[in-house]
């Protein structure tokens, strides 16, 4: 699944975007350069995330919307299109991100 992909089903299991995510974050208190470990219980408690989504969001709510390129443009299940992350929801996406 591609990182993506986990922020996909988020807002799929949330009714949230990532951004709206990162906004109630801030609100927590947690902000770029956070630690991980506490934003991933906080996204577990209060929205009943699995390990491996929660992980997702809180990177981009501890490290911004940029990942790896090690997966960009490869063929494997983990590929992203971009190293950088559609954060404004699912639907409103442009098709050629």
């Amino acid at each position: 699944m591609s990182f993506q992909a986990y922020l996909d089903k988020v807002e799929t299991q949330t009714g949230l975007t990532p951004r709206d995510l990162v906004g109630l974050a801030k609100e927590q208190g947690f902000d770029l350069g956070s630690r991980t470990t506490p934003v991933v219980a906080w996204l577990k408690e209060t929205y009943g995330l699995g390990h491996g989504h929660a992980r997702a969001v809180a990177h981009v709510v501890t490290k911004g919307d940029r990942i790896s390129g090690k997966h960009v443009g490869s063929t494997g299940t983990h590929r992203d299109a971009s190293d950088r992350l559609w954060l404004d929801g699912k639907d409103s996406r442009p098709a050629d991100w």
